[in-house]
């Protein structure tokens, strides 16, 4: 295995109960109405209110778009993604920090987003690679902009190997040739494995590198939350049926969710983020991502990640350049998962992030998106490091240990 990698920092009653319920999806915040009650004596909210307000209008976060694309699933199921072309000038400052003085080879750099976001939670590395690498980002079926999954409008459940199809339908339509490299964050890098276990000799042919972000090849059963063993014993016992239940009664969800914002917010600060001094733009930014996840996607994706096991189809990636990346702060999915895919593919590179959490693509998107630019150079899709030019030094929470 590569070496690990340390990178420091950079009815009213009714609905009421309903939404602390929907704001507690798959987790038991131990502490968290503590937290929000907190919060309240010292913050109006009415105040609050108006923060959160001000934050969505000021956001320049989720506002890159590309040219917008439709790939069909082979249940019929609509998929939208953008694709980023190369751009004949690109950006000279960015692309010598990046890269150096050369200009990357062609190469396609596929995104997949994870449970509950879109696409955009790739907007930094977006920004920094955008006109300098061909990148295509996609929605998973039932988020973002894509469309409902037909099979499960059927019935049918959803499961991490129907993703894995989606992404060769993405794929095929978007990039119908040339090399590619599969991003994938938390389910996006379930997906890209799913994609392996089920189409190895398109990963051979045409994939050069993988990049897989806060993710698990399996076992999230044994995954505590960071909670104490009867807060895991409530989440494993209780919520897929809660959830199941909630999913049969969206609007009363959808309204009891608005009214604990608070409780809500706190939440995905806990679990999205490691960092004491999170920007609350970018706190404000997930927030608004999985609040947008209708309350019937997370009950009928949720069941798939018990299920989920992709040790085996790893193998696929032995001879590729692989990045397994993660935070250690993560409560979602955490590092031990990602070191435990590392320990399967010797020559990753593992490269965990202190003070991160399950978002580090947005907690420290300068470290992730250097690792990124490392991976394309290992792929020989970019200069070799003894062709790039001198970096400019970083600040102390993105720097290199």
């Amino acid at each position: 295995m590569g070496e690990t990698t340390v990178y420091p920092a950079g009815t009213a009653a009714g609905w009421r109960r309903a939404g602390i319920a929907g704001a507690a999806i798959g987790v038991v915040a131990a502490g968290a109405a503590a937290g929000v009650a907190i919060e309240r004596m010292t913050v109006g909210r009415g105040m609050r209110t108006k923060a959160r307000l001000a934050l969505d209008a000021s956001s320049p976060y989720g506002q890159l778009h590309g040219t917008p694309g439709r790939a069909v699933a082979d249940d019929g199921t609509q998929l939208y993604y953008e694709t980023d072309e190369i751009e004949p000038a690109g950006d000279p400052p960015r692309r010598r920090r990046l890269f150096g003085r050369r200009r990357p080879a062609p190469v396609t750099v596929v995104f997949s987003h994870g449970y509950c976001l879109n696409q955009d939670s790739w907007h930094f590395q977006r920004a920094a690679l955008r006109g300098i690498v061909r990148t295509v980002h996609w929605d998973q079926r039932s988020h973002g902009r894509s469309a409902r999954g037909l099979a499960q409008a059927d019935g049918m459940p959803v499961s991490i190997d129907q993703l894995g199809r989606d992404l060769k339908a993405v794929l095929d339509a978007a990039v119908p040739e040339g090399p590619v490299v599969l991003v994938g964050h938390s389910m996006g890098g379930m997906t890209v494995m799913a994609l392996a276990a089920h189409y190895p000799d398109y990963v051979r042919e045409r994939v050069v590198g993988v990049a897989l972000v806060g993710t698990s090849s399996g076992r999230l059963g044994e995954v505590n939350y960071g909670l104490p063993v009867a807060g895991v014993n409530a989440v494993r016992r209780f919520v897929p049926g809660v959830l199941k239940a909630l999913g049969r009664q969206v609007d009363l969800v959808e309204r009891g969710r608005r009214a604990t914002a608070d409780l809500f917010a706190l939440l995905i600060k806990r679990y999205s983020f490691s960092s004491r001094d999170v920007d609350p733009a970018i706190a404000r930014f997930a927030e608004r991502m999985i609040e947008s996840t209708p309350i019937d996607v997370v009950a009928e994706f949720y069941p798939a990640f018990q299920e989920h096991d992709k040790a085996e189809a790893l193998a696929a990636f032995r001879d590729l350049p692989v990045l397994v990346l993660a935070g250690t702060g993560d409560l979602v999915t955490p590092s031990s998962h990602s070191e435990a895919i590392a320990a399967l593919l010797p020559d990753a590179e593992l490269a965990l992030v202190p003070d991160a959490g399950h978002l580090v693509m947005l907690e420290h998107p300068e470290t992730v998106t250097d690792l990124l630019a490392e991976l394309l150079t290992r792929t020989g899709a970019a200069p070799s490091a003894t062709e790039r030019a001198p970096r400019p030094s970083r600040s102390s929470r993105s720097a290199r240990g």
